[in-house]
């Protein structure tokens, strides 16, 4: 009877002694394998840069030849008082277009989207609609106030309804070019 235990025995040890084998080196030349852990040799990607106002900008003064930066605002000039807050916009810039006649926003205190237009940047894309559905129900009554809005993802670009439905679809073309 001690030859069936022996034979298990054995069998545990060289079973043993066949998975050690294979677990730390490499047989051919005895140097380590190179095993990769949880965190070395895993590439990483680089963190998506955040989109900026200023960034959106650029990308819309490339389509829109005949718009001008006018501001950046920041927490100090921001006249809502929104940049920031919760569900807000987190960068705006303001700028001129050169079609709007001179005479049709005599009095418009600068960086007001009657000169040309904004463009605001948030969080989230249902923030930024949330934002573009704000302003058309509270100027939906009120011509003076209107401007068209076009929404790509988390910006919304804003601009004068001084110009005429032909110009501005030049910014809903910008605003695609985003998405």
């Amino acid at each position: 009877m001690r030859k069936p235990a022996l034979s298990a025995a054995a069998l545990v040890i060289a079973f043993a002694t066949m998975t050690a084998c294979g677990s730390g080196s490499d047989q051919k030349n005895d140097q380590p394998k190179n095993t990769p852990t949880a965190t070395a040799d895993v590439p990483t990607k680089p963190a998506a840069k955040e989109l900026t106002a200023s960034d959106a900008f650029k990308v819309l003064s490339g389509k829109v030849a005949s718009t001008k930066l006018s501001g950046v605002v920041t927490e100090d000039n921001d006249p809502n008082h929104l940049l920031g807050r919760p569900h807000q916009y987190t960068s705006k810039v303001t700028f001129t277009d050169s079609r709007i006649k001179v005479d049709d926003v005599a009095g418009a205190e600068p960086g007001s989207v009657g000169l040309g237009g904004a463009i605001e940047v948030f969080t989230t894309a249902a923030d930024s609609q949330a934002r573009a559905d704000y302003i058309q129900n509270v100027t939906k009554g009120i011509p003076m106030l209107a401007e068209y809005d076009f929404v790509s993802g988390t910006v919304l670009i804003r601009v004068s309804h001084y110009l005429t439905p032909t110009q501005a679809a030049d910014y809903k073309a910008a605003a695609a070019a985003l998405g």
